[in-house]
C-alpha cells in the first residue's frame, strides 16, 4: 500500500515541500529574535542612537521594551 500512497500523492509533494521550507524558516527566524548576542546587539544600537541624538529618552525607552517584550515571548 505504500506504493500506492506514494504514487497518489505525489502531485501534492511540491506543496509539502513549500510547507516544510517555510516551517524551516520560520524557525530559523524565532531563532535569532531570541538570540541572546542579536538582543544585546539591538539594545547597544538603541543606546548609542540616544546617546548621540537621534532618539529621545522616551523613545529610547519604548525600542527597549519592545526588545525585551520580544524576547519573553513565548
Amino acid at each position: 500500500m505504500g506504493l500506492l500512497s506514494s504514487i497518489l500523492t505525489l502531485p501534492i509533494a511540491p506543496v509539502r515541500g513549500v510547507i516544510w521550507l517555510g516551517e524551516l524558516i520560520q524557525d530559523q527566524v524565532e531563532q535569532q529574535l531570541r538570540d541572546p548576542a542579536a538582543i544585546r546587539r539591538e539594545l547597544e544600537l538603541i543606546d548609542e542612537a540616544a546617546a548621540s541624538g537621534q532618539l529621545s529618552e522616551e523613545e529610547r525607552k519604548q525600542a527597549q521594551q519592545a526588545v525585551l517584550d520580544r524576547m519573553l515571548q513565548p
